[in-house]
């Protein structure tokens, strides 16, 4: 991955800005996963945790935080400290070759990070073996327009040319927006 498209952890409280909350709201990312609250969950390309800490206290089953930057999960591993949370996994990971066995996740999810990966199609095929049958993968990312926040417009992906690669990754496709910047794609086995 190159360096220029990895995001800087010592910028990771910017992840944490309660205004995030109106770009990425939680409770419809709970919507759009269909937590029932018993479901073992894969945060690819966790970071410090926006999504890990709120799903970990969604569910009774394990959250495995996945991300490239072992800083971001010590930051991630301090603040599920702070709330007390004991389900949470870490593990330092590419997002190309997870370490992780097949069909043992109900839900993954995959929130800004696949834009910076280097082989797109491999890691969407690792999302797919780690899933169980029925399980359902979230991506969110950047829609490819000019905006104030997230990554300068040429990393971006677009919704409909992700959601290629995802049905090229063995997916059924659902596309939708959270916002102008934002999009969804639901994908399921």
């Amino acid at each position: 991955m190159s360096e220029d498209k990895v995001f800087n952890y010592e910028k990771a409280e910017k992840l944490l800005d309660p205004k995030r909350q109106e770009t990425v709201p939680v409770d419809k990312v709970f919507e759009l996963l269909q937590l029932e609250g018993k479901e073992k969950v894969a945060d690819l390309g966790a970071g410090n945790g926006y999504l890990t800490i709120p799903i970990a206290k969604e569910t009774t089953d394990r959250v495995t935080a996945i991300d490239l930057q072992f800083e971001m999960l010590e930051l991630l591993e301090a603040r599920a400290v702070d709330e007390k949370l004991t389900n949470i996994d870490r593990m330092k990971s590419s997002l190309e070759s997870l370490n992780l066995p097949d069909g043992a996740y109900e839900r993954t999810v995959a929130a800004f990070v696949l834009h910076e990966v280097p082989d797109l199609h491999q890691s969407l095929v690792e999302a797919h073996r780690i899933l169980t049958e029925d399980g359902t993968l979230l991506i969110l990312d950047w829609e490819r327009v000019e905006a104030d926040q997230g990554p300068p417009i040429n990393h971006r992906i677009s919704a409909n040319h992700m959601a290629e690669h995802v049905a090229k990754a063995g997916f059924d496709v659902e596309v939708g927006h959270l916002n102008e910047e934002v999009y969804y794609i639901r994908a399921t086995k």
